[in-house]
Parts: structure tokens; C-alpha cells; sequence
């Protein structure tokens, strides 16, 4: 039974831990020290590192875990891996033996032009592209590329769990809630979510349902979004390209 566990780092990343009592993966190791402290706690072999893109509060701790784990790194191609790694793009499957699972590859350029997903077991790893109630910062890429790349994500299934980058939910929600303040499940999802963030705990991960009926960036095609973007009757992608701006500003 693969179990899942956040690794909270700096100020709001998470890395996530993928065990199986014995080995483990992580995504996005920023920082070696947390990393190091719980698989030593839940005495794991660190087997597999996947990253999604090159930031280096993704990467920053890649190297030295190295050195006590000289184990496989699967990230795309960029020229600022120091690291040795497998590239991986659009289509690859990776597959994690010692932990008995395999996921698939998703190009999702926008927040970088290299980025890229994981999705299997009915996981999804996504980096910087998909935060729980929000979207990530375009530093690399357009607009276009982005909300093309969420809709790939908003296309899995509903069920999917969304295991994002960063704790980002509630403030997300209370921006998305300024956009459509009629909309009951996005009242009930803060709600829910300032009472799990009272207690310290991690708001994720989401499920793709759950991102759809309270996630403005995937609801761009709504007459609602659309009318608070400022754009009016306009296309999604005018919206969408509109309230990441606002919310860059929020």
C-alpha cells in the first residue's frame, strides 16, 4: 500500500513522500534536511527523486541527498540540473518498481516552459502549475500555455488527488471568493479550509472535482468569471489571462 505524506519546507512548500514501509520517492526536494530527518524517522530508502521543474526550491536539495542516496532523478530537460538525471517528457511513463507504481508524463508549460506533471495512481504531482483554489505565476510562459496546460489537468478524473507544491489554498480561495461570492461550495471550502489551517495541517491534497467547482483558473469559461474579470462577454482565455493579473496584485 503506497502512502503519501507532505514534507513541509522553508516557508509553504511541501515535498511530498511516496513509501511503501521500505522504500520511498520524493517530489520536488528543495531542501535535503526535512527530507533526510523523515525517512530516517520512518527508516525509508530513499529509491526515486521526480522533479517538475527547475526552481531551485524544487531542486535545492536534490545534490546532497545524492550523496547518501546515489539513487535515480527523473526531471526535464534544462540546462541547471547539476545534478545526473533522466530526462523525461510529454508521454514518458516512469515507473517506480520497488514501489510498484508507474506514472505518466504531462508536459504543462506556463509557470516554466519545461514543467512538467506526474500522474498516476490516481496521484497527480503538479508542481507549480495547479495550487489548490489557484494557479501558478507565469515567470516562462503565456498565458495561452498555461490555461492550456491546466485544462490538460482539469481533464483528469474527477477522483484524481491533487498534490500541489505549495500551501497556497486559503488565501487562493479568499481571492476566488472575491470573484464569485455566490458560490456556496467556494464559501464552504474556505470555511473548511480556515479550520484546517487553526490546526497547523495541510489544506491538500484537492481532488480535481473539488478544483473545478471551487478553482477560478479552470472556470474561465463561466459567464461569472468572466463578468468579474472586467473583460465581459469574452473569450476564456482573456478571463483567465485577466484575473492571473489580478491575482498576481491581490
Amino acid at each position: 500500500m503506497l502512502e503519501i505524506l507532505p514534507i513541509p519546507a522553508f516557508r509553504d512548500n511541501y515535498i511530498w513522500l511516496l513509501h511503501n514501509g521500505r522504500q520511498a520517492a520524493v517530489v520536488d526536494p528543495g531542501d535535503a534536511a526535512p527530507v533526510i530527518q523523515a525517512l530516517k524517522r520512518l527508516g525509508l530508502q530513499l529509491d526515486t527523486i521526480l522533479i517538475t521543474h527547475h526552481h531551485d526550491d524544487h531542486i535545492g536539495g536534490v545534490s546532497t541527498l545524492l550523496q547518501t542516496w546515489p539513487t535515480t532523478v527523473y526531471a526535464p530537460n534544462h540546462l541547471s540540473h547539476s545534478f545526473p538525471h533522466v530526462t523525461v517528457e510529454e508521454g514518458d511513463r516512469v515507473r517506480l518498481q520497488a514501489l510498484g507504481a508507474e506514472f505518466m508524463v504531462f508536459a504543462v508549460p506556463g509557470h516554466t516552459l519545461e514543467h512538467v506533471a506526474y500522474y498516476g495512481a490516481n496521484c497527480l504531482f503538479c508542481g507549480d502549475t495547479l495550487f489548490g483554489a489557484g494557479c501558478g505565476r507565469m515567470f516562462e510562459g503565456t498565458p495561452a500555455q498555461m490555461q492550456a496546460s491546466l485544462q490538460r489537468l482539469a481533464d483528469l478524473p474527477a477522483e484524481t488527488r491533487v498534490y500541489c507544491a505549495h500551501e497556497y489554498t486559503e488565501n487562493n480561495l479568499r481571492f476566488a471568493l472575491g470573484l464569485e461570492p455566490h458560490n456556496y461550495a467556494l464559501a464552504l471550502r474556505l470555511q473548511e479550509t480556515e479550520k484546517i489551517r487553526v490546526r497547523g495541517l495541510p489544506t491538500l491534497p484537492s481532488t480535481i472535482k473539488q478544483e473545478l467547482a471551487t478553482n477560478p483558473f479552470l472556470r474561465c469559461h463561466l459567464e461569472s468569471i468572466q463578468s468579474a474579470s472586467g473583460v465581459g462577454s469574452a473569450d476564456s482565455l482573456q478571463a483567465f489571462t485577466a484575473i492571473r493579473k489580478m491575482r498576481n496584485d491581490y
